[in-house]
C-alpha cells in the first residue's frame, strides 16, 4: 500500500508533463511535417531566417526559391517555415 501511495505523485505528474508539454510538442511537429510534404512550386513561403520567397523547384529534400529579380536561391525542405499563399 505504501509503494502505491508512493508511485501515485509521481503518475500524476508524468500525465501532466506529458498534457502539457509533450503532447502539444508532438501536434506541432507533425503538422510542420505534414506543411513541408504539402509544399508545391508557386507556394509563397517564409524560411527560417526570415526570407520572403516563391517556391520556383522542389525535390525530395530541397527547394529552389524564387526572390526578387529572378534571383535563384536553394535551401533544404526544412528551412521552410511557414506557407503565406493568400486564401
Amino acid at each position: 500500500m505504501d509503494f502505491f501511495t508512493a508511485i501515485l505523485p509521481l503518475v500524476f505528474m508524468f500525465a501532466i508533463f506529458y498534457f502539457l508539454l509533450i503532447r502539444p510538442q508532438q501536434k506541432r511537429q507533425k503538422k510542420i511535417q505534414q506543411m513541408h510534404a504539402d509544399l508545391k512550386k508557386g507556394d509563397k513561403v517564409i524560411t527560417i531566417g526570415g526570407l520572403h520567397a516563391t517556391i520556383d523547384a522542389i525535390d525530395e529534400d530541397r527547394v529552389i526559391l524564387l526572390v526578387t529579380d529572378n534571383k535563384k536561391l536553394t535551401f533544404d525542405r526544412n528551412a521552410i517555415r511557414e506557407v503565406v499563399n493568400p486564401d
